[in-house]
């Protein structure tokens, strides 16, 4: 049988608009035969080296306004929970990144990666402490305390350094962000549909 095209989502739990893809995404996938990758990763060092030292949206207030209305609008065309703003904003996701970064290859990666943006984007919830992603893996069914301390190890801070810095080698800027498997990069929520439909071939007429 032939191979089923692929897609990668990367993804920061800080992200408003990662959000809205983690939370759809895989359904859209399934309907489209497309094979999903989860690719969590750090934002933050890649704003730094855009000379950026917070989030655009708190750095360009106006933006910022539309942005939260925006989000707004599209949870409720989505079906999703009313969003509820966590504060402060963004929030630090470094444990959080670790532990998804840990669970690469686990099952359970997904679940967790979808309960981390309820917890903050529907709940309004903190996920910066380690004790606070540890309540929500004990929430899976998952040993908080055991996969914590696995998440900081030197190893895996390593893994998520190098998944850093792959980001950056391979043009990704923000998030989220969605390649294909020929390489096209695709970024934003609202881009989510197209990068599907061209990963499954499906692409506007002159461009291969």
């Amino acid at each position: 049988m032939p191979r089923r095209p692929t897609l990668e989502f990367w993804y920061e739990f800080a992200s408003t608009y990662s959000y809205l893809s983690a939370m759809r995404i895989e359904a859209l996938a399934e309907a489209a035969d497309v094979e999903l990758r989860w690719r969590p990763f750090l934002l933050g060092p890649i704003f730094a080296a855009q000379g950026w030292t917070n989030s655009p949206f708190n750095l360009y207030p106006a933006k910022g306004r539309n942005m939260w209305r925006d989000l707004d609008r599209e949870a409720a065309r989505f079906g999703l929970p009313p969003v509820t703003r966590p504060n402060p904003f963004p929030q630090n996701s470094l444990s959080a990144v670790r532990v998804a970064t840990y669970g690469a290859d686990q099952d359970w990666l997904v679940p967790f990666s979808k309960a981390v943006f309820e917890t903050s984007f529907a709940k309004g919830s903190s996920i910066a402490e380690p004790a606070a992603v540890g309540r929500i893996l004990d929430s899976l069914g998952l040993d908080g305390t055991q996969i914590l301390k696995a998440a900081a190890s030197e190893a895996n801070k390593s893994r998520l350094k190098v998944a850093g810095e792959e980001a950056r080698s391979r043009g990704i800027y923000g998030a989220p962000s969605f390649l294909t498997g020929d390489g096209e990069l695709f970024w934003g929520n609202d881009r989510l549909e197209q990068a599907l439909a061209w990963a499954a071939g499906d692409r506007p007429d002159g461009l291969r």
